[in-house]
């Protein structure tokens, strides 16, 4: 397989990911893989030239501690060496991506935990018909003042309102 045959990107997993990375990041810094090597065992991850070179072709699996005495070598963190390479090689946008993933886990958990909490409230009104309409109200209000408090944090007023910010700018 040549490098241009070499497959890229997102279509690659964690352990082709890793072996492509290893090139790209040895050949980025012109060193052979004798000089990776060299540094992988002064770093104390004992490896000789022709496991680099097996691992780089996939020729050889790879090891956690492997793969992490390279990512220490390379001075990459570790989600960043198993990441597809075109995004990888690319650490803000691997960041990034990160931040999303984590923000979408935490929005997932938050409408787990609300739909659980309105079940529960549902469940309660169930037993008590006598304080649900006033129990939805409440729900309800808390919730549109919630919204717009974020929406004003957000995005601002609304164009041609204006917050009092105590002080008058008005002769």
């Amino acid at each position: 397989m040549t490098d241009e045959d070499a497959p890229q990107g997102v279509l690659l997993s964690g352990e082709a990911n890793v072996a492509v990375r290893i090139k790209l990041e040895r050949e980025a810094r012109g060193w052979s893989t004798n000089a990776l090597s060299d540094r992988l065992n002064e770093a104390g991850f004992e490896m000789n030239p022709s496991a680099v070179w097996r691992i780089e072709n996939g020729k050889r699996r790879i090891n956690l501690d492997e793969v992490i005495g390279f990512a220490e070598v390379f001075g990459l963190d570790l989600r960043n060496l198993v990441g597809p390479p075109q995004l990888a090689a690319q650490a803000r946008a691997m960041e990034l991506i990160d931040a999303v993933v984590d923000a979408f886990r935490e929005t997932q958990r938050a409408n787990a935990a609300f739909a659980q909490a309105r079940d529960a409230l549902d469940a309660y009104l169930a037993e008590h018909p006598d304080i649900r309409e006033e129990a939805d109200v409440m729900v309800s209000n808390a919730m549109a003042e919630a919204s717009t408090k974020h929406l004003l944090e957000t995005y601002g007023p609304p164009p041609g309102e204006h917050r009092d910010t105590g002080s008058s700018n008005e002769a």
